[in-house]
C-alpha cells in the first residue's frame, strides 16, 4: 500500500468539455426534458448547472470576483445551504435560455475554464478548500481535481439519463476515483476502531483499482492498494462507484450493487462517504 500522491487533472478539462458538447448537440427536445439522477433536475437543469458552475469558477478563480454569503459560514450545513442557494439562482436564470444557447455557452466557457486551470500553479493555495475531504486549506491541484469530478459526474448524469455511453475508461475514471476517495478520511474521522483496522474499496470493471483506509493510533490514513486480508472489503463496479460517491444510488440499492465482506460495521462510513458538499 502506498500513500496517495497529488493527482493532476488540468489537462482533462478540454477533452471532457468536448465530450459534453458533443452529447448535448445530438439531443432531441424530448431528451433535454428527461429526469436525471440529480433529484428533480432534468437534463437541461444539469447542463445549466454545469454552465453556472463554469462561469462561477472563472469569476472567482480567474477574476477574483466572489459572491459574499448573507452571514458567516461556520458549519458544513451552512456551507451546503449557501451553495444550494447559488445553484438555485443559477438554474432560475438559465430557465430563460434555449438548449442550443446553453450548449453554445458551455462550449465557450469550457475552453476558458480549460485555459484557466492549465495556468494555475498546482501547488499554490487554492481559492477554496475542498471541504468534503476535510481540508480547511487546499492546493490548486486538489481544488482542480474537485472541479474535474464535478464536471465529470454531472456529465455522467446526463449520459445516464439519455442512454449514452458513460466515460468509464481509465483515462477518465482513474483520476475521478483518485480524487473521490480522498473523502474517506473525513468520512471515517469519528469512526471508532482498533488500531491496525483496514477497510478496502475495490473497484472492478472498465477501470479497476483498490484503496485502503487504515486506523493508526490517532487517525485514519488513506493509501492506494490493499493488504492481503483487510478487515472489510467493499467491492463495486466502476459504473456504480461514481454513483455511490455522487448520490446516484439510493440506500436500498446499495445491497444490490455493492458487495461488502468482513466487518460490515467498519464498511458503513465508506458507504456513506460523499465526494460532494451535502
Amino acid at each position: 500500500m502506498q500513500p496517495l500522491a497529488p493527482c493532476y487533472t488540468a489537462d482533462l478539462f478540454g477533452p471532457l468539455s468536448k465530450q459534453l458538447v458533443a452529447v448535448l448537440r445530438e439531443l432531441t427536445p424530448a431528451e433535454w426534458e428527461r429526469p436525471t439522477l440529480a433529484g428533480r433536475w432534468r437534463v437541461r437543469d444539469v447542463a445549466a448547472h454545469l454552465l453556472d458552475g463554469q462561469l462561477r469558477t472563472l469569476s472567482a478563480q480567474r477574476d477574483a470576483h466572489f459572491v459574499s454569503p448573507e452571514g458567516p459560514i461556520q458549519t458544513e450545513r451552512e456551507l451546503a445551504a449557501f451553495i444550494n442557494r447559488l445553484n438555485a439562482d443559477g438554474l432560475a436564470y438559465a430557465a430563460r435560455l434555449s438548449p442550443r444557447l446553453v450548449t453554445d455557452l458551455l462550449e465557450v466557457a469550457g475552453d476558458w475554464v480549460a485555459l484557466s486551470v492549465a495556468g494555475l500553479d498546482p501547488h499554490a493555495p487554492a481559492v477554496f478548500p475542498v471541504s468534503w475531504a476535510g481540508e480547511t486549506a487546499s492546493e490548486n491541484w486538489m481544488h482542480t481535481g474537485r472541479e474535474y469530478t464535478e464536471h465529470w459526474h454531472h456529465q455522467m448524469q446526463i449520459r445516464d439519463a439519455v442512454s449514452r455511453p458513460r466515460l468509464l475508461e481509465p483515462q477518465w475514471m482513474v483520476p475521478l476515483l483518485d480524487i473521490s476517495v480522498r473523502a474517506l478520511p473525513h468520512a471515517y474521522a469519528s469512526a471508532p476502531a482498533p488500531a491496525g483496522s483496514v477497510v478496502t474499496l475495490q473497484v472492478t470493471g472498465e477501470t479497476t483499482g483498490a484503496w485502503s483506509i487504515t486506523r493508526d493510533a490517532n487517525r485514519w490514513r488513506l493509501t492506494s492498494g490493499r493488504p492481503a486480508q483487510p478487515d472489510a472489503i467493499v467491492t463495486v463496479a466502476a459504473d456504480n462507484a461514481w454513483r455511490m460517491f455522487y448520490n446516484g444510488l439510493a440506500h436500498d440499492a446499495l445491497a444490490e450493487r455493492v458487495r461488502v465482506e468482513g466487518k460490515t460495521d467498519l464498511a458503513a462510513p465508506l458507504l456513506r462517504a460523499r465526494s460532494v458538499i451535502v
